[in-house]
């Protein structure tokens, strides 16, 4: 399974607010992710280090290998409904993207992606959030405005006790972003800070020409 690794792109400035690409440090769910980490069995432990060896530093954030597989997982949204693996099934590219609810970047580019979704749905192409300080009923609440405030109806998925399968367990700067094919791979490299809407299409449109889509 997946692990993602810490990157020393994320570390830059001590963690503060990533000015050039919109985004924040010092994530609060940290501590979950490093009890996460514990308990990851050796096969996360190695896949971890196969990830920090594919690291690029600038500005789309960390690389990750492709083809990696984020595995089985049993994850619930903000409103209680059961999400797995089969989410990925029906589309060509998932985007997903992870972000927390006091990250002001992170809300203010939810409405981009929602259109984003909308638009290039036909393309098979899906939008799924990860809200990633969801730790307790009071957050999950605060999610529920937010996507009622952003208009957002893309699924705001809570994580699981895996933290993904370890993919979300390194993660020290939101929102970041990362690509999915319809069996569950990882496809080119994470994306760190946020983006308007145009660099969003982009960004998708030139993934789905590479893999032919």
């Amino acid at each position: 399974m997946l692990k993602k690794g810490k990157s020393g792109v994320l570390l830059v400035s001590g963690l503060c607010c990533l000015a050039v690409l919109g985004g924040c440090g010092s994530v609060s769910g940290d501590s979950a992710a490093k009890d996460a980490q514990k308990e990851a069995d050796a096969e996360v432990t190695e896949s971890a280090d196969m990830a920090d060896d594919a690291v690029k530093d600038g500005q789309t954030g960390t690389g990750d290998v492709k083809g990696d597989n984020l595995g089985d997982f049993s994850m619930q949204d903000i409103e209680g409904e059961t999400y797995t693996q089969e989410m990925f099934a029906d589309y060509d590219l998932t985007m997903v993207n992870v972000f927390t609810t006091w990250c002001t970047p992170c809300v203010n580019e939810i409405p981009d992606l929602e259109k984003l979704g909308n638009e290039m749905e036909e393309e098979g192409v899906q939008v799924v959030g990860i809200v990633l300080d969801c730790a307790d009923e009071e957050t999950v609440e605060k999610a529920k405005l937010l996507a009622e405030k952003t208009g957002a109806t893309y699924p705001f998925l809570v994580p699981d006790e895996g933290y993904l399968n370890g993919r979300l367990a390194g993660i020290n700067a939101v929102p970041e972003t990362f690509f999915v094919d319809k069996e569950g791979n990882i496809v080119g490299e994470s994306y760190t800070g946020s983006r308007s809407f145009e660099d969003w299409k982009s960004i998708v449109e030139d993934k789905l020409k590479g893999a032919g889509l």
